[in-house]
């Protein structure tokens, strides 16, 4: 790990540690696979906004502040593996009444590596992730989740090259 990614871990652990230990809302693990053979897991912590807007008659729209610490395993010519530390705001929107969901994000992470193998280079350690996906609160009290995303991380144009990654990711969720 470089010394800016164990930066950013420390600084999101601190930031964690100020937290009450009731402001954490909820945990999750996700598992995918992504272009060119690359596996990733992840575990995110989540902070609700204790917002909730009508959209419609039928709809409401939550969100969460979601930060996250994720292993991505490359394969191919020159695969490297790589540490993503990030911080992502997650908009929701349900059904009035429903356990289903859709979200939509974009958020800030922080690559370990600006390379996963000899045919995918980042441009650099920042990269812009945005994801779609939806899923279903399961459960006594909703307590678990189970949902799909599509994510996408790059660097928007910042640097070159900018060769970009997809993600389809399983995520399994526990809410506090």
């Amino acid at each position: 790990m470089t010394k800016g990614a164990l930066s950013i871990l420390l600084l999101g652990v601190g930031l964690a540690m100020g937290q009450p230990a009731n402001a954490v809302n909820g945990s999750s693990i996700e598992l995918g696979t992504g272009d060119d053979s690359t596996n990733m897991a992840r575990v995110t912590l989540r902070w609700n906004w204790d917002k909730r807007w009508s959209v419609g008659q039928s709809w409401h729209a939550t969100g969460f502040w979601e930060a996250s610490l994720g292993y991505w395993d490359g394969d191919g010519t020159g695969a490297k593996n790589l540490w993503d530390i990030g911080i992502t705001p997650v908009f929701r929107l349900s059904p009035v009444g429903s356990r289903f969901f859709l979200e939509a994000a974009i958020g800030a992470h922080y690559l370990s590596e600006t390379r996963i193998n000899d045919d995918r280079d980042f441009g650099g350690n920042f990269s812009f992730g945005d994801h779609i996906g939806f899923g279903w609160l399961l459960g006594a009290k909703d307590r678990y989740e189970l949902g799909y995303r599509l994510q996408h991380l790059s660097n928007a144009g910042i640097s070159d090259p900018n060769d970009g990654i997809n993600f389809h990711q399983i995520r399994l969720g526990y809410n506090y």
